[in-house]
């Protein structure tokens, strides 16, 4: 039975009396309203796969929806997040084998690293942490379900999920799809597919890896199954496979939000919401919210490159956590960035600048400064706009203008902002 494993320790949100606008997201599948509600806000984030250490793209992922998650609960919204461990996939037995080191020690001090970064980082933790494997039992039930109402077929004696019925909701041309489903770990080239976009569920088992036993035989899962099985699991229940009848198409929704980096929209997300739709016959998200790649120096920022920036590596040389973030917060969520040493430095001049604002005893006003902010994130994040408005703030003070409440605004922008300064 899956479990909350290798989470990090939450934080504090400190109270604000700050109103907080309708959260509005331009999502990936069209613009997307949060209405306060006394149901809680459902939202998958797919996590990592614990083969590397952090990268900033990872960071400014999880930050993003870190945001949403401050933002819903300083409105008073309450929010169920749910992430996974991608635990068991290619990416992992590949760098282990490499370094003649296990693949659960590997993935073990990888989790351990990646947890450390977000605390440093102050990203809230999920409500449920779910590894693979310790979800192991629901995904094999559910791939069974799949097989039993006729979505698979085997080959080679592998189990491939039929995506034909879903491929005319494909907003991509087929050309891009299959060039995006072999970059991204799909197998388009298998001789004997149905289709060469039908992804693996089953994957036989192979020397030297984990297995488990099926009714599909002894293997492990395919990559995109997994985050359908834990988001429905543990933001719908657990009697979700039973409770719904396959094929009874509904408006409805499963959950509200399923979020990760733009390089998972295909196949991950595509795959995920159909298989989703496949288990339990509602679609699988109400909406998709996607983050940026980020670069270094004008080049993509890959492992293959050697160019990635760790987080553990910039703490190692001593560079504070909030000035990071603070970096980070000083783009568009959803636009490709480049980082490079000025975005740094420009994030550790402004920091120091609030930081003594915030010690002086008397400020600028306040008010204008909390609503302006609580404004902007609304406004689908805009976290630049939010630290301009700070920034203009603490030139105010530094005029001499007073009458502003430094520990009104320090509690929030440390709620809304995930800033302790």
């Amino acid at each position: 039975m899956s479990k909350i494993i290798g989470s990090w320790p939450a934080v504090a949100i400190p109270a604000s009396s700050a109103e907080a606008p309708t959260l509005k997201l331009l999502a990936t599948s069209g613009e997307f309203s949060v209405s306060r509600g006394s149901q809680p806000f459902k939202m998958y984030v797919c996590g990592i796969t614990p083969y590397d250490a952090t990268h900033l793209g990872h960071a400014a992922t999880y930050l993003t929806f870190d945001l949403i998650n401050r933002y819903l609960k300083l409105s008073g919204r309450e929010v169920s997040f749910v992430e996974n461990i991608t635990d068991i996939d290619d990416p992992l037995f590949e760098r282990a084998r490499r370094d003649n080191q296990s693949w659960e020690e590997l993935g073990g001090s990888q989790v351990a690293l990646f947890a450390s970064d977000m605390t440093a980082l102050r990203i809230l933790p999920p409500k449920e942490y779910v590894s693979v494997t310790a979800a192991m039992s629901l995904i094999i039930k559910a791939i069974e379900k799949l097989v039993n109402s006729g979505f698979t077929y085997v080959l080679a004696g592998n189990v491939y999920f039929r995506i034909s019925k879903f491929l005319p909701e494909l907003a991509l041309s087929v050309e891009e799809s299959l060039n995006l489903f072999a970059d991204r770990g799909g197998d388009p080239e298998t001789p004997g597919k149905e289709s060469p976009l039908d992804p693996i569920l089953w994957v036989a088992n192979k020397e030297g890896e984990p297995g488990w036993n099926s009714e599909m035989g002894f293997g492990r899962p395919g990559w995109h199954v997994e985050c359908s099985v834990i988001a429905l699991h543990h933001l719908i229940g657990a009697d979700y496979i039973d409770r719904h009848s396959e094929g009874s198409e509904s408006d409805s929704f499963e959950i509200d939000l399923q979020g990760g980096g733009s390089d998972l929209i295909f196949p991950h997300h595509f795959m995920t919401a159909a298989i989703g739709r496949a288990l339990t016959g509602r679609e699988f998200a109400r909406a998709y919210v996607h983050t940026g790649m980020v670069g270094l120096d004008g080049e993509k920022m890959s492992k293959s490159k050697g160019n990635l920036v760790l987080v553990s590596n910039l703490l190692k040389d001593g560079v504070d956590p909030m000035e990071i973030r603070y970096a980070l917060l000083s783009e568009q969520y959803f636009a490709d960035r480049m980082w490079n040493a000025d975005i740094l430095i420009r994030a550790q001049i402004n920091v120091a600048k609030v930081r003594s604002a915030l010690s002086r005893n008397e400020v600028a006003p306040t008010d204008q400064v909390i609503s302006g902010i609580a404004a902007s994130l609304a406004s689908n994040l805009n976290s630049p706009l939010a630290l301009e408005i700070l920034e203009n703030w603490v030139t105010d003070t530094e005029k001499g203008l007073t009458g502003g409440s430094v520990g009104e605004l320090s509690r929030f922008i440390d709620a809304a902002l995930g800033l302790a300064l």
